[in-house]
């Protein structure tokens, strides 16, 4: 960890104290590389795929944009957006059903003890719980679930839902990453949460108004962002470099 030489790294024991020293009313958690390892937006998308979720034309049409993405030619607010309008005209209870079977077998056994640990004390103690998201609300209300965390305190990336037809649109109602993910905490009255964890650098506008931020499992570029900052840095034990 030759990159990490500037910044504090935290062992599981030091995280949890710090965490609890704030005492705080409200913590906010990214999901997907914060709660567990692995990225369920892409995950999905390509299990869909697998799975036959998705027309002929579709899976050709997301290929092409995701490779764009990939190739820096497509942004992270695009593509986050366009993986949710993509299964427009799919049944909202299909898509229901298709997270659970994906979150249980592809992404469960990836969560992170020490999180799930920290959260379920942090709720006894009667912190308020917030999950943010640029992965689809789907999948991500499935996950946190786990975490016993109520699909009305979690802000992911969704569609409108044509409530007659029960039929997923294109119709984006909310994409948080980067500065959305400060704005969509905004919306519900969250300004400056007391805790906020994150891993990437698409959570640093996030991490920023809190008043103690806690990198866990940061990419590259959090890393040096953390370095920077000031701000303490924790892997868990299966993410963690020997």
């Amino acid at each position: 960890m030759s990159n990490a030489v500037s910044a504090t790294l935290l062992t599981t024991a030091e995280f949890h104290t710090a965490v609890h020293a704030l005492a705080p009313r409200v913590a906010v958690f990214d999901c997907d590389g914060t709660l567990w390892s692995g990225d369920a937006g892409s995950g999905f998308m390509r299990w869909t795929i697998e799975q036959s979720l998705l027309s002929k034309d579709a899976i050709i049409w997301l290929d092409q944009r995701y490779k764009a993405y990939l190739a820096g030619q497509v942004t992270e607010l695009a593509i986050c957006g366009e993986m949710v309008q993509v299964y427009k005209g799919l049944r909202e209870t299909d898509m229901h059903t298709a997270a659970a079977k994906f979150f249980s077998s592809q992404i469960e056994r990836n969560i992170f003890p020490e999180l799930l640990t920290l959260i379920s004390q942090l709720q006894s103690a009667g912190t308020e719980i917030w999950a943010v998201s640029s992965t689809c609300d789907w999948v991500i209300d499935e996950g946190v679930r786990r975490f016993n965390i109520p699909a009305n305190r979690v802000l992911a990336a969704r569609v409108a839902i044509d409530s007659e037809a029960g039929l997923v649109t294109d119709t984006l109602l909310d994409v948080p990453t980067d500065e959305g993910k400060v704005t969509a905490l905004a919306r519900v009255g969250l300004t400056a949460p007391d805790a906020v964890f994150g891993n990437s650098v698409h959570d640093a506008h996030m991490l920023a108004i809190a008043r103690r931020a806690f990198p866990v499992n940061p990419s590259p570029a959090l890393l040096q962002r953390s370095a920077a900052e000031g701000w303490p840095v924790y892997y868990p034990a299966s993410v963690r470099q020997k």
